[in-house]
């Protein structure tokens, strides 16, 4: 299933300010050496194998550049693509294509790179698996909403959207409140009834604890594989088991074979390197 794009008004804010950033005082290089009245056309080509991601935003950011500039997409977010593909035309005011050039060309490279990251940690689950992928909160601040968006294009799956999402009790939380069991309590007490209730465990001792105060999900963070094989055995199937922590690729096919319900990676929109495509003028 395709992955849907964020709400147009997120698409239209987010844009506004990256173009706000980069082309407020104009473009005197392009304004100098192109006639106004020139026209163009340029392909968006992918460089290297990529997932493709922001084809929505590369629109939206010619569409407040210019009405004018027609944008033609040649493929689907969240297709795989080798090399060499053509990703998308670009036609129209040569002066307007240049303008947003930049601000497209970054957005479609960081989302892209999201997605691609993505679908190499969801490929490297076993076959049969159901062991969700899912990213953290640790975004790019402005981009939550268009990273995540890259997150499910690539096949992963999102965690909470904010704060106010879901109850996540963390190592802080449970020093403030005095323990796990204090912390897990007055989650349940407080907590909208509608919701679940996730604690983050650090050791087998916070872990029983959690259980034995009705925590329906618990984050193991930082187990290695035998303490993650111990604690689903001990959980015995009582609360959801999300791991965090450490999570590199050659790892996950190991704790989708365990059983392991989530398997979340703050990599995914941290770390994910910008892929490498290029907006390559074709003429008039």
């Amino acid at each position: 299933m395709q992955a849907a794009p964020p709400a147009p008004t997120i698409l239209e804010e987010t844009v506004r300010r990256a173009l706000a950033e980069d082309i407020d005082r104009g473009d005197v290089t392009t304004e100098a050496c192109v006639s106004p009245t020139a026209m163009g056309s340029a392909t968006l080509h992918a460089r290297e194998p990529v997932v493709v991601c922001g084809l929505p935003v590369l629109e939206e950011v010619y569409r407040q550049v210019d009405s004018l500039v027609d944008v033609d997409p040649l493929v689907t977010d969240g297709d795989l693509v080798e090399a060499g593909t053509a990703l998308a035309t670009v036609s129209g005011p040569a002066i307007s294509i240049l303008l947003g050039e930049r601000v497209a060309l970054n957005f479609m490279q960081r989302l892209t790179g999201v997605s691609t990251m993505t679908r190499r940690f969801v490929d490297a689950l076993p076959d049969g698996s159901s062991t969700r992928i899912t990213d953290t909160r640790k975004t790019t601040p402005g981009l939550r909403a268009l990273e995540r968006y890259a997150v499910r294009c690539g096949g992963g799956f999102n965690h909470r959207e904010d704060l106010g999402a879901a109850v996540l009790i963390k190592d802080n939380h449970i020093a403030a409140a005095g323990g796990v069991r204090q912390a897990v309590e007055r989650a349940k007490a407080h907590a909208p009834h509608t919701g679940r209730i996730e604690c983050e465990v650090d050791t087998r001792a916070q872990l029983d604890e959690a259980l034995e105060a009705g925590a329906d999900i618990v984050m193991l963070d930082n187990f290695d594989d035998d303490a993650v094989r111990e604690a689903i055995a001990a959980i015995g199937g009582r609360a959801i088991v999300e791991v965090s922590g450490g999570i590199t690729i050659e790892r996950v096919a190991t704790l989708g074979a365990l059983g392991v319900d989530v398997v979340s990676v703050g990599a995914l929109t941290h770390s994910s390197p910008s892929c490498d495509l290029g907006l390559d003028w074709s003429g008039a």
